[in-house]
């Protein structure tokens, strides 16, 4: 396993006993009725200390674009937090950098649903490489994160 800079300092914000964990997260997920891995990612957030409101909606098209989500990113559920959107299997991590940092973004992807991923894990099977990207107003995507990179 790889460690870099990002994701230590990541560990380190989950970790830390401090003021980074005092205060409560609060996320609502938007997700259809059909989906079972968005489940595996809520238990994800809740044990990394999030609190969690899960709405169940047939179409989730209206959350995304009213967030300036493009549709080439989307995946199977979305997270709002603090004006940010989530989407995909995105680590914890991840989300509490981006809250801490604050950048001018749109919010974190991960499209698709890669294996290895929260809530897409397999006993016995490794996961998959993949990056969280941050996305930006107008659509542009950067790396934010790379996970499962061997």
């Amino acid at each position: 396993m790889s460690l870099n800079r990002r994701t230590l300092l990541a560990a380190a914000v989950l970790l830390a006993p401090g003021a980074a964990l005092a205060r409560t997260r609060t996320i609502t997920v938007y997700k259809t009725p059909t989906c079972g891995c968005c489940d595996g990612w809520v238990e994800h957030l809740r044990r990394a200390g999030f609190e969690t409101t899960v709405e169940t909606l047939d179409d989730l098209s209206p959350v995304r674009r009213r967030h300036g989500l493009p549709d080439r990113l989307m995946s199977c559920h979305s997270g709002v937090a603090d004006g940010y959107i989530f989407e995909g299997h995105i680590p914890a991590a991840d989300v509490i950098r981006l809250l801490a940092e604050r950048p001018r973004a749109v919010g974190l992807a991960v499209p698709g649903m890669p294996l290895g991923s929260p809530g897409m894990e397999v006993p016995g099977r490794p996961g998959q490489p993949y990056e969280t990207l941050l996305v930006l107003n107008g659509g542009a995507t950067r790396v934010f994160a790379r996970h499962n990179q061997g």
